[in-house]
């Protein structure tokens, strides 16, 4: 007695299997590929947070005329560091005469995945009293 059937699969069955195999893959890449472009646009935005942080960090406190000071880096951010004089009250001891305050923002730009993102923090410092600097 002799069984007359075949084994294995037919051309049709491992067409429909590769092309799902392929469709899977490439969704696969698409997320892959996502993920690490997105990890790539985190890492600048904290970067750029920091480097703001810096900026304002460093400032303890202007000169009467002001800052004004921009700048580039290297690998594509541009920040700059504005003071313009500040109107509100600051402190409990706020007295008639005022204290002189400046308001101090940071900004940092830079391109990532095709469009341009900014970060902006601002803070409020004392005008440097030139009659009190030592020489």
């Amino acid at each position: 007695m002799t069984k007359n059937s075949t084994q294995g699969f037919s051309l049709l069955e491992v067409l429909v299997a590769l092309s799902i195999m392929a469709l899977s893959l490439g969704v696969l890449y698409q997320a892959a590929g996502g993920s690490v472009r997105n990890a790539a646009h985190l890492e600048r935005h904290a970067y750029a947070v920091v480097m703001a942080e810096g900026l304002l960090a460093r400032t303890q406190a202007t000169p009467p005329e002001g800052i004004s000071a921009s700048a580039e880096t290297p690998d594509g951010f541009r920040w700059s560091l504005i003071s313009t004089p500040y109107a509100g009250r600051v402190g409990a001891r706020d007295s008639a005469e005022g204290w002189p305050f400046h308001g101090l923002r940071a900004e940092v730009v830079w391109e990532s995945l095709g469009r341009e993102h900014r970060v902006t923090l601002e803070t409020v410092v004392p005008v440097l009293d030139q009659t009190k600097v030592s020489r």
